[in-house]
């Protein structure tokens, strides 16, 4: 494979918070989901995208969760 892949995006503050229920991580959240609606970054905790997993595999904006 000769593409050349991604480098990662930073995450534009130090503790994301979740956009559904105003949760804050700690650090760098590997089990939260990040969503990019209509340009923006979105990140949900492990909670809310467990709760609205099906609406994310649907690719359905968080706005219709």
């Amino acid at each position: 494979m000769d593409q050349k892949t991604h480098d990662p995006v930073p995450l534009e503050s130090e503790n994301p918070v979740c956009a559904r229920c105003g949760a804050v991580a700690e650090g760098t959240p590997l089990t939260w989901t990040c969503s990019v609606e209509n340009g923006t970054r979105r990140y949900f905790c492990e909670d809310c995208a467990r709760a609205n997993l099906r609406a994310i595999e649907g690719r359905l904006d968080s706005s219709w969760w």
